[in-house]
């Protein structure tokens, strides 16, 4: 569904991402790990478009994306969940789902069913405005606006920082639901190990830009990939 090719990305002068070469398929949970500071966060910006990358190529689904901004980059299927969660604070739940819509032709501007199964919170909540939410009930949301748009790839960045246990686990949950069903790819940035590690499929080891280990589920010793992402 994604691949990159020797795709680099400055800020400024400041040369952040090195080449970094890397798939991920349908179906597949791709951990994107390592130590702060090491450029996760900036590759799912480069993926994403949030930041225009230096160099290289992204593909969607075999399709070269050129150099198609963040709004276009979301109609083709990109979801970006950020890291810290973005909801609008003022706008209610339902109007932050409905920013999904701009990505879908108006017969698809409703909110599915399967969005409140997931979420069932956000469907009490979803005249309370999104800054009144708790941290772990802004990242639902942010993951459910993500959904709206109907992404082929789904990035999320660091979905458990801050939240609390039981929706540490729903969130787990829905991450393998959405794996289940198979259309989608899901690249998961996340420095909480072990729900890395239980949700990987395959992983990616970053280091000062560059990826240094790459490993399917099968071939991923658990060890091994602690000793790479721990400082």
């Amino acid at each position: 569904m994604l691949e990159t090719r020797d795709l680099t990305l400055k800020y400024g002068h400041s040369q952040i991402l090195h080449g970094i070469s890397m798939q991920a398929e349908a179906g597949k949970v791709t951990c994107v790990m390592g130590t702060n500071g090491v450029g996760k966060t900036s590759l799912l910006k480069a993926i994403s478009g949030t930041h225009p990358r230096a160099g290289g190529d992204l593909l969607i689904d075999g399709e070269s994306m050129g150099r198609l901004p963040a709004h276009a980059l979301a109609q083709k299927g990109v979801g970006y969940v950020p890291q810290g969660r973005d909801v609008f604070p003022l706008m209610t739940v339902m109007e932050n789902l409905e920013t999904g819509y701009a990505c879908l032709p108006k017969s698809e501007h409703f909110v599915p069913d399967e969005i409140f199964e997931l979420f069932p919170v956000l469907k009490q909540m979803r005249n309370r405005r999104g800054g009144d939410l708790s941290g772990g009930q802004q990242q639902q949301l942010a993951i459910a606006r993500a959904l709206i748009t109907k992404p082929k790839l789904l990035l999320l960045d660091e979905p458990t920082e801050g939240i609390q246990p039981n929706i540490i686990q729903q969130i787990g949950e829905v991450i393998k639901y959405l794996r289940g069903k198979g259309g989608m790819a899901i690249i998961l940035v996340e420095q909480f190990f072990d729900f890395a590690y239980d949700l990987g499929d395959h992983f990616v080891v970053l280091k000062r830009g560059e990826v240094v280990l790459e490993r399917d589920r099968e071939d991923a010793d658990r060890e091994t990939l602690l000793k790479h992402v721990s400082v």
